[in-house]
C-alpha cells in the first residue's frame, strides 16, 4: 500500500483528490492551513519548509515513506495589476510556486529511494489563455507547468513521473469566491461556453489525478492533461 500526501487536502479539489486516492486504495495524508476532518489531516503552511518537513516526519512516521505527492494548495488574489502590492505578488507566488518546490523537493527523496513516484501538480487552464485580476496566480501556475516538464526529465530515470493537471471552470471554494465579488463575470455564460455545457466538478480533477497516480500511467510524463470541459484544448 503506497503513502500519498495531497497539499490543500481541506478543502475543494485536493478534498476530493484525497477521498478518491483512499478509494483507490491508498494511505492518505492532508496538509493544509485549516485541517480536515479526515484521519491524518495536518496542519501546515506549504510556504513554510520547517513546517512542511514537520508534518512530513508525522506522516512517515504514522503512514510510511511519501512516494505519492498531489500539490492542490492554492491562493488567488483578485486584483488589478496596477493596484497589486509586491506582497501581493510574493504572497500568491509564495503559495502556488514556492509550496510545490518544497512538498517537491521534501518528498523527492521518499521516491527516489523506492525507485518509483507520482507527482501530480494542479495548475490552471488560465496558464492557457490568461485571465484578467489574476496576474501573479496565472504567472505561478505558468511556472508550475514549466517545473512540471523539468522535473519530469530529470526523475524519470529515477522512476518518478511527474505530471500537471491544470483545471478549467471547477466548482470550488475559491470559485465561488471571485463569483461573488464580481470578478468571473456570467456563469451562465461561462458554462455556455463550455463544450460538455456544465461547470466542472472537483471529482473530475480527482480522477485526473487517480489515472495519472496508477500503474496505467507509468509511460506518462511531463504532460500538462487539462480538465476543462473542451475549453483551452
Amino acid at each position: 500500500m503506497k503513502t500519498a500526501l495531497v497539499t490543500g487536502g481541506g478543502s475543494g479539489i485536493g478534498a476530493a483528490v484525497a477521498h478518491r486516492l483512499r478509494s483507490d486504495g491508498l494511505r492518505v495524508a492532508t496538509i493544509d492551513l485549516n485541517a480536515g476532518e479526515e484521519k491524518y489531516s495536518y496542519t501546515a503552511d506549504v510556504t513554510d519548509r520547517a513546517a512542511v518537513d514537520a508534518a512530513l516526519d508525522k506522516i512517515r512516521t504514522e503512514l510510511g515513506p511519501v512516494t505519492v505527492l498531489v500539490n492542490a494548495a492554492g491562493l488567488e488574489r483578485f486584483k488589478r495589476f496596477v493596484d497589486l502590492t509586491f506582497a501581493d505578488w510574493q504572497k500568491v507566488v509564495d503559495v502556488n510556486l514556492n509550496g510545490v518546490f518544497h512538498c517537491v523537493q521534501a518528498t523527492l527523496p521518499d521516491m527516489i529511494e523506492a525507485g518509483w513516484g507520482r507527482i501530480v501538480n494542479i495548475s490552471s487552464s488560465s496558464t492557457h489563455s490568461g485571465q484578467p485580476f489574476m496576474a501573479p496566480y496565472v504567472a505561478a501556475k505558468s511556472a508550475v507547468n514549466g517545473l512540471t516538464k523539468s522535473l519530469a526529465l530529470e526523475y524519470g530515470p529515477n522512476g518518478v513521473t511527474v505530471n500537471a493537471v491544470p483545471p478549467g471552470f471547477i466548482d470550488t471554494p475559491m470559485l465561488r469566491k471571485a463569483e461573488e465579488r464580481g470578478f468571473l463575470g456570467d456563469t451562465q455564460k461561462q458554462i455556455d461556453a463550455t463544450p460538455v455545457r456544465r461547470i466542472g466538478r472537483p471529482e473530475d480533477i480527482a480522477a485526473a489525478c487517480s489515472f495519472l497516480i496508477s500503474e496505467d500511467a507509468g509511460y506518462i510524463t511531463g504532460q500538462i492533461l487539462g480538465v476543462n470541459g473542451g475549453r483551452n484544448t
